[in-house]
């Protein structure tokens, strides 16, 4: 099984080669980063990476979390609850126990990491399958960038072992379609009324998140909501 952290525009240099050294430490070396700016690479980012400058230098970077996304097939949101209305809230051992219940060899799952100061956007929330959070003490909630990818590294390389007879899983870009296009269905119906369409797409989200579809499964969805969406279209 294949382990990607994505970091969404990182600010400070430190940070991202204390984040590489942590995944490299558990043996994952696949980092992206997201975002127009350029992270420096030179002695600040290199002092904290301490022996895992290469993952750094190596990290893929893109300019949209859609990129980082397209090719995974568990994607986990990691975010404080606190001051938001999430749905489906994991700790790192349920992403590793998901993972390892659900996902084959060649499958990939996603960890994104926020910005330093404010973390994900709803939007960028809502573009991942699932939502995961580290409960920390309520008087200092906040954590540093790179001990978060420390957590979620730790308890993948613990517990990560794939299944020998895993289904096939949706890749990223099928689920999102799905998603899309089913609240495009629901706008056409008028099933949001006064309601937020944001907040229930985000809750029918959780839902098919937390049920695993398979390609198979993700695919029949798909092709029975472009058919309602031809049917009902005016």
């Amino acid at each position: 099984m294949k382990v990607r952290v994505v970091l969404v525009e990182p600010l400070e240099a430190g940070n991202v080669g204390a984040a590489a050294r942590a995944m490299k430490n558990f043996s994952f070396t696949d980092l992206w980063i997201v975002g127009g700016k350029t992270e420096r690479t030179d002695n600040v980012s290199a002092w904290w990476a301490v022996g895992a400058i290469d993952v750094v230098e190596n990290a893929t970077r893109v300019d949209t979390l859609e990129e980082a996304l397209v090719d995974c097939h568990l994607t986990v949101a990691t975010t404080a609850v606190r001051g938001r209305q999430v749905y489906d809230s994991l700790q790192a051992a349920d992403v590793a126990r998901i993972a390892s219940e659900t996902l084959g060899e060649e499958h990939r799952v996603a960890i994104v990491f926020g910005r330093e100061k404010w973390g994900l956007t709803g939007r960028e929330v809502m573009l991942c399958q699932r939502t995961a959070s580290l409960p920390t003490w309520p008087e200092f909630p906040t954590m540093n960038l790179a001990q978060s990818v420390a957590i979620f590294c730790y308890e993948l390389g613990k517990g990560l072992r794939p299944r020998a007879d895993a289904p096939e899983m949706p890749p990223h870009q099928l689920l999102h379609n799905l998603n899309t296009q089913t609240h495009q269905l629901l706008e056409q119906i008028e099933f949001f009324g006064n309601r937020s369409p944001d907040r229930l797409c985000a809750e029918l989200q959780a839902i098919t998140g937390r049920a695993g579809l398979t390609t198979r499964e993700a695919s029949l969805l798909l092709s029975l909501v472009r058919s309602l969406l031809k049917r009902t279209a005016p």
